[in-house]
């Protein structure tokens, strides 16, 4: 009994040793990622990537690395003679015996001739602004001078005159109809200063207006100027932007036009409103009765979020915010039960939120199986932090969808966020009935691109795109050549990445890259601040990056180089893109990004 006793003592003895015996910690590797190499051209492996354990300390001499299909390895480095691509294991194992494996995609290109260049982007040609009808007109040269100038339509004034009307923008013969009528004047000013914006009825007897918005304020900082009118059968209307003298209260001479200051017009929104629409609504959740599957939360690029249904609203709860991807990141869909759309017929949506913490996004209504190969609306979001909020869009579908949902796309949290919760406690969603049709024009002063009425300059392919396009709340900016460069500058920030884009490609002019080549393109720029951007080469007509990467503009001019991966069969028609919308671009308040020299460089395949 005590042979077997004292062996019972020693095993239980040995247990207690393992289990109090401190585990040593898993290794983790850092800096590993996908490459990309030139076949013939010699890869390191291990460059930039090490591996660490909390007991063991530095461990990155102990790294392994395989490929398949196999690559010879010496020092961590080899030269890839094949086409092709090639998957990367790393391991690396700690004292304990504790190995880790780590992976990463290794692309070869195919063997090419020298490179030769391609493309040459000239900006030495300046180009004119169309004007879109709208003229200057000044009592007396003394006064102020005016002209379409760096992408927009720039007052220079000394002295603000006797009136409203010594110096002013007016548009002539502008046909109206028994319609309703919004002018939007995006303006800012060096000095606060007013403005009246008149719609005079050229065809009255004496002076007569449709309508007119008086002692409109011009600010610092772009906004939109707006006046509202409702016009007759057969009209014609003066649309004048009166910046002569404006004292609106005479008891107060002081509160009156300024002088030596600058007023600069981007562009000139009008909508043109006919007919009636009524709402029918399909669906509405008040989150009074919890239904599970009320709100579908996903999550993905190390992001960690899930829904909760609770006290009447719907929370999307995130605990972590993505490591890497983008603002689809975090996705949450308010489920539209026993509803469905169908091509052709118009619809609405109103959704009531609130965020804990600031949070930029997109509000999209898709499919919930399909997602956005089945999407009929994108709309971006803003929410301000701890303020309630209505999301409202109208759109007309182009498909059927079967299983709709209002999705929102969440990711790139403001500085400082590490976690957010966002409530949802209303959603409603409806049909539009009726004959409302609603006809926006877009006068651009940008000197390049959508300048032209009649369609793209030759030899132009540039344009902005700003939310404020698209009768999103923010992003204004525009663009013009100067001194063979190319400047954009962005007047007022969005907050989502497309809310203020340089494109150049789309539509009527792409950018066509040869099949059977590689593509390098290099881009000398800077910025007059430090703004980030998202720089794609993407195919036209659909969302395909083949090139997707970052540019941080700094006051120093750089170079900035950017490689495609693989070779196109046919043909293609590219659009590039650089995209600057975020909350941090937003906080900039002005920026110009100054373009010297884009150079695209061909690698034909052997």
């Amino acid at each position: 009994m005590k042979k077997i006793f004292g062996k019972t003592m020693l095993a239980l003895l040995a247990f207690s040793m393992i289990a109090c015996k401190k585990s040593n910690t898993q290794p983790e590797f850092k800096g590993i990622s996908d490459s990309f190499v030139k076949a013939g051209s010699e890869f390191n492996a291990m460059e930039g990537i090490t591996a660490f354990d909390k007991e063991d300390g530095e461990l990155t001499s102990k790294i392994t690395v395989e490929a398949t299909p196999a690559l010879a390895f010496k020092n961590g480095k080899t030269v890839a003679e094949n086409a092709g691509s090639y998957e990367l294991v790393y391991a690396v194992t700690d004292k304990d015996g504790n190995r880790v494996e780590a992976y990463s995609t290794l692309t070869v290109s195919k063997k090419t001739a020298e490179a030769v260049l391609y493309k040459d982007f000239d900006f030495a040609t300046e180009e004119k602004a169309d004007d879109w009808g709208w003229k200057a007109q000044i009592a007396d040269s003394k006064l102020a001078s005016a002209a379409l100038k760096k992408g927009a339509y720039v007052f220079e004034i000394k002295n603000s005159g006797n009136g409203d009307g010594d110096i002013k923008l007016s548009r002539s013969a502008f046909p109206v109809k028994a319609a309703d009528y919004k002018v939007k004047v995006w303006a800012k000013a060096t000095k606060e200063t007013y403005a009246h914006i008149i719609a005079r009825d050229e065809k009255a007897d004496g002076w007569a207006t449709f309508g007119g918005a008086f002692n409109v304020k011009i600010k610092p900082e772009v906004s939109p100027l707006e006046l509202n009118f409702t016009g007759v059968k057969n009209g014609k209307a003066e649309l004048m932007i009166n910046l002569g003298k404006i004292t609106p209260n005479p008891e107060n001479p002081a509160d009156t036009t300024p002088e030596d200051f600058t007023v600069t017009i981007d562009k000139i929104e009008i909508y043109e409103i006919s007919g009636q629409e009524t709402k029918k609504p399909l669906f509405k959740n008040d989150f009074t009765a919890k239904a599970e599957n009320s709100l579908q939360v996903s999550a993905g690029d190390g992001a960690e979020a899930n829904a909760l249904i609770q006290n009447k609203a719907a929370q999307v709860q995130i605990s972590k915010y993505p490591t890497e991807g983008g603002v689809w990141s975090i996705k949450a869909a308010a489920i539209l039960a026993d509803t469905k759309i169908e091509n052709g017929k118009k619809y609405y949506y109103s959704v009531k939120l609130k965020s804990e913490k600031v949070q930029g996004g997109e509000c999209l209504v898709e499919s919930l199986s399909k997602l956005d190969a089945c999407r009929v609306n994108f709309a971006g979001m803003n929410l301000s932090d701890g303020q309630e909020a209505v999301l409202n869009g109208t759109f007309t579908a182009d498909k059927d969808v079967d299983d709709p949902v209002i999705r929102f796309q969440i990711g790139n949290p403001s500085d400082g966020v590490n976690s957010n919760t966002i409530t949802v406690s209303e959603v409603e969603f409806g049909l539009l009935e009726g004959d409302k049709e609603v006809v926006k024009t877009i006068n651009s002063f940008a000197s390049l691109g959508r300048a032209s009425k009649t369609g793209k300059k030759a030899g132009y392919a540039w344009e902005t795109f700003n939310g404020t396009d698209e009768d999103n709340e923010r992003g204004v900016g525009t663009i013009w050549n100067e001194d063979g460069k190319l400047f954009y500058r962005i007047d007022q920030g969005g907050f989502t990445d497309w809310h203020n884009k340089l494109i150049y490609g789309y539509g009527q002019n792409p950018l066509t890259l040869e099949a059977d080549s590689y593509y390098t393109i290099e881009i000398k720029a800077k910025a007059d601040k430090k703004v980030s951007c998202g720089f794609f080469l993407n195919p036209l007509g659909s969302w395909d990056p083949r090139i997707a990467d970052r540019i941080d503009f700094t006051e120093e001019e750089k170079t900035f180089t950017f490689e495609t991966k693989d070779t196109f069969v046919t043909d293609m028609d590219f659009e590039m893109l650089f995209q600057f919308g975020s909350e941090e671009t937003a906080n900039l308040g002005e920026v110009t990004v100054e373009i010297s020299e884009v150079l695209i460089y061909q690698s034909k395949v052997l």
